[in-house]
């Protein structure tokens, strides 16, 4: 219920000081905020200081720019910026009319527009401008910050005649537009029972703004349902707590919807169009409306988002003021989309609107400046489509009107259309045909119609047999038989793509229509028209295969050219083995049988008394004279795999007498290369999983324990349990345990067990100190959430790397600790914590490192085919030339000295000079 006269009449003092208050208030935080713009242009002659002829210029270039090119939006806001820091009111206000014109503008424009005009406000008819300056403001996007400074700015004039029950109708249309808005909603409800309140209204209504807004689904509802109890002296009746948790069970299903907004980044439009997809099949129109009103004021560029929209509208509420004022909306945000403007015309067009609010639509469409030529063919089919749905063929006054809109559809494609893009985008002429079958079919004017064929033709389409054709239907249609014989024969001479069936289309109308005379001049028509595509059609073919010969001819050319090239450098190879060879034999001839060749020692050959244990090239002593005892080079822990034996390496175990059996097997890796008694360790360590059938450590050539190893069970039970011990620590290592899988029967195998796609209800937190323990962490996350995981990264060698994911029982929660634990600190250091989305992991070509020489020997070049030319490198490491024999350790390891090697007839032509 209203409040009396008498009441208002007691009031108004109070409220007037307040409101005076309040106004205060609002100027003394603009002021704060600075920006003011000055009161008259006057000053600007003043502005002589360099910054501001600088910025003068800069206005001055924006509005020319502007001049050519009306449709630049930054070029609008620059301009906007510039005349507002230079206090130029009168331009300032010209620029924003401008633009306002032609694109919504955003919150931060509008804000900064009605704070500038409130400040210059005086009298009462200043303040009825600033109200026309709202009501155009809260048309372009939903925002709730406009309509909260709609009704402040309203509450400082409730002294005025009816003031009071306007600020009231303000406030209710805010609710309307605003009221719903999950997340600031709430704030138009609390500012009008703060109103109400102020105004000392009836009890009633404040209990109804509480009943209204508790059956609404908003953040922070349980605060106000909390509130009502307190401010009702008779409880919260039943019917309005079993609303407020209908509202609240909606809250529940909304919040993961809030919360994936809250987290993301702009312009969030996946999670929108998740939030959106569930609204619709919610059903409630009220909510689907305000959360596409939410996207499209981030999202206003987005084409396809308008279109979902307005879809939505159009057939769904088809409420005329929300379908008109959403498209109209549309196309000032992405007037580039003709589909927009194609959709607009229809709804103007279901919605009655009047004639000439279609053509000024129309005419916005054309100065749009759509992307391709074709937007404009499909923008004027659809006008051209509503006005023939208007014509009335009795009557020649809306006929007209149609006819000169089909002629000047064909003037602007052929002269505007064409100058910008080349080309009409009616290739088919597609609007000349949908006015020939008019002039046919409604108007009876086939004179009319032949003619507008006539000048299809002409544009390079009579070369088409569907175009003959179409054509021929129109004459069969609505013609006689003497024009389609004639479009036939027509057809038939100018056919160039489907030549038989035109010609079998005119034999077969002949049969039905013709004379004896008519069918023998189509007979002899369509004979010599086949006989001339044949010997057309023979002359291509035999280009062609002109042409592909002489390809066949180049390429057998480029093969022997490639040959001849290829037996050149197998020559040039073999020359080169035979002075090696030559080489050679005049060493042995020089030194005797006896001395050893160093190109055969550096090959790997060896003679007859070479022992099992000098299979592998070792360094020499030096270059000549007497044969150095081999120096083995002994990896750590070797000596103790040996076990006391140092005579011979030593063999595999023998595990034949157990089959294997993948199945029942685990393989464990990133062992320690000197662990002892790898088979009795392990047995120990998995013999509470189930009996161990037998452990297969993998030893190199040289008896060294390479670090991994198989693990077989008798039963295949007690796989999954020894799956437990993944990444335990085995002599400060962790010990990787995964399933035994043949890779060469299963490629697509993974041993990899962690996801690396987006875990929403898992986060990743880094910058840990090292120290870090789970318990530690633990006790940081449970603050915010259940914890059920927490995994602490570690390299290889099991030392921490800083890094750890947290699994929460939920996404909400795990939300919830991005927002609290990003940014703090624990033990001096800053955590970084976001939603888990691990990287893929990718594969990358490594060179594998010789174990046979140590990691100090170079890479070898590459071969004719990619190769290694062989599988050890053939110079001794004691002839390497450093070339930086200074070169010092960085970070803890020894950068590799730069070598240059020698070729094995280099070598041998060294040592020929001795």
């Amino acid at each position: 219920m209203a409040a009396t006269g008498n009441e208002e009449q007691t009031l108004l003092p109070d409220i007037e000081e307040e409101a005076e208050g309040m106004e205060r208030e609002m100027e003394s935080e603009e002021e704060e905020e600075g920006m003011g713009v000055e009161q008259s242009d006057e000053e600007d002659e003043e502005d002589t200081s360099e910054d501001e002829r600088e910025n003068e210029a800069e206005i001055q270039r924006l509005e020319e720019q502007l001049s050519i090119n009306v449709f630049d939006y930054n070029c609008h806001v620059d301009l906007i910026k510039l005349l507002r820091q230079e206090g130029k009111l009168h331009r300032l206000r010209k620029a924003r009319q401008k633009m306002s014109e032609l694109f919504p503008l955003t919150e931060e424009i509008w804000l900064d527009w009605l704070k500038d005009e409130i400040r210059l406000t005086e009298d009462e008819s200043g303040r009825e401008k600033v109200y026309e300056l709202f009501e155009r403001a809260v048309k372009d996007y939903v925002c709730p910050e406009i309509w909260l400074e709609y009704v402040q700015y309203s509450i400082g004039g409730m002294g005025a005649q009816g003031g009071i029950e306007r600020v009231r109708s303000i406030f209710e249309r805010a609710l309307t537009a605003v009221g719903l808005h999950m997340t600031k909603g709430a704030t138009i409800w609390e500012a009008y029972r703060e109103f109400e309140i102020l105004l000392k209204a009836q009890l009633e209504r404040i209990h109804t703004l509480f009943r209204r807004q508790l059956a609404v689904p908003l953040m922070d509802m349980e605060g106000t349902y909390a509130e009502y109890s307190d401010w009702a002296d008779d409880g919260v009746p039943e019917m309005v707590t079993r609303q407020y948790r209908r509202a609240l069970q909606q809250l529940e299903k909304c919040k993961p919807f809030e919360e994936a907004l809250l987290v993301s980044e702009t312009p969030k439009l996946a999670e929108y169009q998740a939030y959106i997809d569930f609204e619709m099949k919610e059903g409630d129109p009220a909510r689907v409306q305000i959360i596409f009103e939410r996207a499209l004021a981030e999202n206003c560029l987005v084409p396809d988002l308008w279109i979902k929209y307005t879809t939505y509208l159009d057939r769904q509420l088809k409420i005329k003021d929300l379908v008109l004022s959403a498209y109209e909306r549309a196309v000032r945000n992405c007037p580039w989309t003709m589909g927009l403007w194609k959709s607009y015309i229809l709804a103007l067009e279901r919605h009655k609107a009047d004639h000439q609010t279609m053509t000024d639509v129309f005419e916005k469409a054309l100065n749009a400046g759509f992307i391709q030529a074709t937007d404009y063919v499909e923008i004027w089919q659809s006008y051209l489509d509503y006005l023939r749905r208007r014509v009335d063929f009795k009557w020649s006054r809306e006929l007209d009107e149609l006819r000169a809109a089909f002629a000047r559809s064909l003037d602007y494609l052929k002269q505007d259309v064409e100058e910008r893009f080349s080309e009409s985008g009616d290739l088919s002429c597609t609007i000349m045909q949908i006015w020939a079958r008019i002039e046919a079919l409604h108007c009876k004017n086939m004179q009319k119609a032949r003619e507008l064929w006539d000048s299809i033709m002409t544009k390079g389409n009579a070369k088409h047999a569907n175009m003959w054709l179409e054509y021929y239907n129109l004459e069969r249609s609505y013609g006689d038989a003497s024009h389609c014989r004639k479009a036939l024969h027509r057809a038939v001479q100018c056919t160039s793509d489907y030549p038989e069936h035109v010609c079998d289309v005119l034999l077969n109308f002949e049969r039905v229509e013709g004379s004896l005379e008519d069918w023998d001049a189509a007979v002899q028509k369509t004979e010599t028209k086949i006989n001339r595509v044949n010997e057309q059609r023979a002359r291509v073919a035999e280009k062609e295969a002109l042409q592909a010969r002489q390809e066949e001819d180049k390429a057998e050319n480029r093969r022997k050219a490639k040959a001849d090239k290829k037996g050149q450098k197998k020559s040039q190879k073999a020359n080169r083995t035979g002075d090696k060879r030559k080489a050679e034999d005049e060493y042995e001839e020089e030194w005797g049988e006896d001395a050893e060749l160093p190109s055969k020692r550096l090959r790997g050959e060896k003679d007859f008394g070479s022992t099992a244990t000098e299979e592998l090239m070792e360094t020499e002593s030096g270059l000549f004279g007497r044969r150095a005892p081999p120096r083995k080079t002994e990896p750590p822990g070797f000596r103790k795999n040996q076990q006391g034996s140092s005579e011979a390496p030593r063999q595999p175990q023998d595990v034949s007498k157990e089959p294997r059996k993948d199945e029942n097997s685990v393989f464990v890796s990133n062992l320690a290369f000197n662990l002892d008694d790898p088979d009795g360790k392990l047995r120990t360590l998995f013999q509470g999983c189930g009996t161990v059938q037998q452990v297969r450590p993998v030893f190199s050539m040289n008896g060294v324990f390479r670090g991994y190893c198989y693990v077989q069970f008798e039963d295949q039970l007690a796989v999954p349990e020894a799956l437990k011990l993944d990444r335990q620590e085995v002599d400060g290592r962790p010990m990787y345990v995964s399933p035994c899988v043949d890779k060469n029967k299963n490629p697509d195998f993974k041993v990899f067990k962690y996801k690396t796609a987006m875990e929403k209800h898992k986060i990743f937190i880094s910058g840990l100190p090292y120290t870090c323990t789970k318990e530690t962490l633990e006790d940081l996350c449970k603050q915010h959430g259940t914890v059920k995981a927490i995994r602490l990264v570690t390299n290889r060698s099991g030392k921490p790397k800083g890094l750890a994911y947290v699994e929460y029982e939920n996404e909400a929660q795990a939300s919830q600790a991005v927002l609290k634990l990003d940014g703090t600190m624990l033990e001096n250091f800053t955590l970084s914590v976001a939603i888990s989305n691990p990287p893929g992991r990718k594969m990358e070509d490594k060179g594998v490192p010789s174990r046979l020489l140590g990691a100090a020997m170079p890479r070898q070049p590459q071969g004719a085919r990619g190769k290694g030319r062989t599988q050890i490198s053939l110079l001794p490491r004691s002839l390497y030339r450093q070339s930086t024999p200074d070169a010092k350790a960085e970070n803890g390891t020894v950068s590799a000295p730069h070598t240059t090697s020698l070729s094995n007839e280099d070598f041998a032509r060294m040592l020929l000079k001795k």
